[in-house]
């Protein structure tokens, strides 16, 4: 089996040949691939051939458009800090949506002609083109909740669901129509995955989240399935307290950060869900030894059973040894999708 029949043989239930292996590689692909971030961040032929090179290099078994979370954000309007060697950020200091009343003049951007959307779907049509019938094509979207806190600002919308609840479903609404049209777009370029980013989805308790957020995250899963494409969802921090929610969803994968242990994700999410993660990407990957990493796989192997596929929490750290990822691959080549022995 090559990388993409790997993951779709997981994500069908079937067995694969042995586990698939799904990093996050952003700074550390532009990196090995001798690229400044900005480029790779904004020029789909230099993060096009980044993903290749570290795909290739270390058996990989997808491509990712991962990039920053500012696509949507930037075709919106909003104001984007841009930097040499690393991630671009929304300037908190002016949120596109400082005053609730313009969200009712924002129109959602169109993915064909927004610059930042239409880049990334050049990206995956070159990507798919390129690898596609070896590797797992991953477009990405942001959820309904990071998106809007991009667009409102983090700490404005987390007021908003005690201020202003009825504001919080017009701009998940807004946020939710906007991910889906350029989720389908990329379905229709060649993407193969759609991950979907809700990292704000963490610093709300289970009430609010299953109250305000899940039924929009809900939407987007399915919305996006019905177009064709597989989804993966990843929430960044400790989603303990939201794991039995998160589960019910129904997203092909669900990603989890290394504050969210795998077993009780495996308790609370049965069976049939396909786990990934949930390696602390800084004290066990970045800092570990290979002979570490390897064990700390295991564990995560141990704990999330038959359907699982290898990854950290996170995105890999730039300066992680390469030794140590290749540790990941070496053990995800090296066992099958039974569950690890103790």
């Amino acid at each position: 089996m090559n990388g993409r029949e790997r993951i779709l043989a997981m994500l069908a239930g079937d067995t694969p040949d042995h586990l698939p292996f799904m990093p996050f590689t952003m700074m550390f692909a532009a990196d090995h691939a001798g690229a400044r971030y900005l480029e790779y961040c904004t020029d789909e032929r230099v993060h096009a051939e980044a993903q290749l090179q570290v795909t290739r290099a270390y058996d990989i078994d997808h491509v990712s458009v991962t990039s920053d979370p500012c696509c949507e954000a930037a075709d919106c309007g909003a104001a984007v800090k841009y930097f040499p060697d690393q991630p671009a950020a929304i300037d908190e200091a002016r949120p596109l949506l400082s005053n609730r009343e313009t969200l009712r003049a924002l129109k959602p951007p169109s993915p064909s002609e927004a610059p930042r959307m239409r880049s990334r779907l050049a990206l995956i049509e070159r990507m798919k083109r390129e690898a596609g019938a070896e590797k797992l094509v991953e477009g990405w979207v942001e959820g309904p909740c990071a998106e809007a806190a991009d667009l409102r600002g983090l700490n404005q919308l987390m007021l908003d669901f005690f201020d202003a609840p009825e504001f919080i479903g017009e701009i998940f609404e807004f946020t939710l129509g906007m991910a889906l049209e350029f989720g389908r777009a990329q379905i229709a370029a060649g993407a193969d995955l759609i991950g979907v980013g809700d990292a704000a989805a963490s610093l709300i308790g289970p009430e609010f989240y299953q109250q305000f957020v899940w039924p929009y995250e809900k939407r987007l899963i399915e919305g996006l399935q019905a177009a064709g494409g597989r989804t993966r969802l990843h929430i960044c921090g400790n989603t303990r307290p939201l794991l039995g929610a998160m589960g019910r969803l129904g997203s092909d994968i669900v990603d989890l950060d290394s504050l969210a242990p795998l077993d009780e994700a495996r308790a609370q999410m049965g069976a049939g869900q396909v786990l990934l993660g949930n390696l602390d990407p800084v004290r066990v990957l970045r800092d570990g030894t290979p002979a570490s990493v390897y064990a700390a796989v295991a564990a995560c192997h141990r704990q999330a059973g038959a359907r699982f596929i290898v990854g950290a929490g996170c995105e890999v750290p730039r300066d992680t040894p390469p030794e140590n990822l290749r540790a990941m691959a070496r053990y995800a080549r090296e066992h099958s999708s039974a569950a690890a022995r103790a």
